[in-house]
């Protein structure tokens, strides 16, 4: 059952997923689609997936996180474009997914909160605020030594993974202690694990720069400086380290707009999800005023430009790394296989989608 589920998602044990297309080529369009029309592509096939991606290892139980990131995604680009019929499928798939057990107590699952916090956002549904912001309060009830969520791995996704759920509880409720526990995360991840040129290793025994892995913080970057206030304390050191994140981007993107694979490795294929979450990033930060420089406006768009190429009419996108653990081998991450319509490319489409549709920017 849950085999059947993953397969359906494109995620079966977060390996092994269709092979994907390539994309159209340089001379299919000479102007991207637009934002909300690609992103509704893609926003359609995903509500299109009959069944919720379960989250099931030894030590959680809940919804895939994938899956979750695709549903805030959704709504994020229904906010945007103000496609309420949208956002209704996504209310009834968050209700369905409701249902999962959750165990709470690893930060994978306890991103779940996101979902339902959105929609609080977004409807005012008192059930789906109760829920998300019970999940948030869940994962600091236990604290480590250095003062963060015991949920807190020093693994680079949780940055977004830890980040946004924190966030989203700040922009739910207005309670600034759920702001200043995603700041005192982010502070502290950028202290220990940022490398000198900007750039985030995926592990301690990985040093590579792996696309997706520095997506994730490049996107949780842009969530919480977002909401985070000039005067708090720890926003100049998050900023500077969102900055030099940003220049190193800039500097590694190729020359058609996409990123790669292994964001400095000229020799690795181009890669979907990471392209998607760095031009989300980049694309935010310029709206925010933070990134000034043209340049930066520049890359994000030549990012979209590219990226639409790789998006099927059905709305699936191709090119996409499948799951990917840590190793300590190059080819490990350049034999990674590509899939079409695994939900990580999928969730980041869609909230480069709905960052562009929502500033009126393509």
């Amino acid at each position: 059952m849950i085999r059947k589920a993953l397969l359906a998602a494109g995620l079966f044990t977060l390996g092994a997923c269709a092979e994907s297309g390539r994309p159209a080529g340089p001379g299919a369009a000479a102007v991207a689609p637009s934002p909300a029309e690609v992103g509704g592509r893609a926003a359609g096939a995903y509500l299109a997936r009959r069944d919720i991606v379960p989250l099931r290892t030894s030590a959680a139980r809940g919804v895939h996180y994938a899956d979750v990131a695709s549903g805030y995604g959704a709504a994020r680009l229904a906010a945007a474009t103000g496609n309420r019929a949208l956002l209704d499928r996504v209310v009834a798939r968050e209700r369905v997914a409701s249902a999962f057990p959750n165990s709470a107590n690893h930060v994978d699952v306890s991103v779940y909160g996101t979902w339902p916090l959105e929609i609080a956002r977004q409807t005012g549904d008192a059930e789906a605020l109760r829920r998300g912001l019970a999940l948030a309060d869940n994962q600091w009830a236990q604290l480590g030594e250095d003062q963060l969520t015991a949920q807190a791995r020093y693994w680079i996704d949780d940055v977004w993974m830890i980040g946004s759920l924190q966030v989203q509880a700040y922009r739910a409720s207005k309670d600034a202690r759920y702001l200043d526990r995603a700041a005192l995360m982010v502070r502290r991840y950028v202290d220990r694990l940022q490398q000198p040129d900007g750039l985030f290793f995926h592990g301690p025994e990985a040093h590579f720069y792996w696309g997706r892995g520095n997506g994730w913080v490049a996107a949780g970057f842009a969530e919480i400086l977002t909401d985070l206030p000039a005067a708090h304390p720890e926003r100049a050191a998050i900023e500077a380290g969102y900055r030099k994140m940003m220049a190193a981007l800039l500097a590694n993107q190729a020359e058609d707009g996409m990123w790669r694979q292994l964001i400095d490795r000229p020799e690795s294929w181009k890669e979907t999800s990471g392209t998607a979450m760095f031009g989300f990033a980049m694309a935010r930060g310029v709206r925010l005023g933070i990134l000034a420089d043209p340049a930066y406006a520049r890359a994000y768009r030549r990012a979209w430009q590219a990226l639409a190429r790789y998006v099927q009419p059905d709305g699936q996108v191709t090119e996409v790394c499948v799951g990917t653990n840590k190793a300590d081998n190059v080819a490990h991450y350049l034999d990674r296989p590509r899939a079409t319509g695994d939900l990580h490319g999928q969730a980041a489409l869609l909230w480069f989608a709905a960052e562009l549709a929502g500033s009126g920017r393509s």
